[in-house]
């Protein structure tokens, strides 16, 4: 593992825990509220399919900020806009 650094797979190891967790415990509550009935089919259907939906939502939706910025980079000439567009460009690579 030459050149990868131990402290960088460590948080690779700490996010997708989390992550985990984090669905654990959504499929907890799931479960519990499905047998005490307190949630319709449509209700369901939001919680459990919309994340790739709403993850696409948000790529395209962040996409077309970068372009905005890049098409206007020239008129406003701000470092604040052109580090938003470089830190908006870096998330989405990172969750690709």
């Amino acid at each position: 593992m030459e050149g990868i650094k131990k402290g960088s797979i460590i948080e690779v190891i700490d996010k997708s825990t989390k992550e985990i967790h984090q669905r654990i415990d959504m499929h907890r509550y799931l479960m519990a509220t499905i047998l005490d009935k307190k949630v319709s089919e449509k209700t369901l259907n939001h919680i459990l399919l919309p994340n790739s939906h709403r993850e696409l939502r948000l790529k395209e939706t962040i996409k077309e900020t970068i372009e905005v910025l890049e098409e206007t980079r020239k008129a406003f000439k701000s470092k604040r806009l052109e580090t938003l567009r470089k830190k908006l460009t870096h998330v989405l690579i990172e969750s690709e």
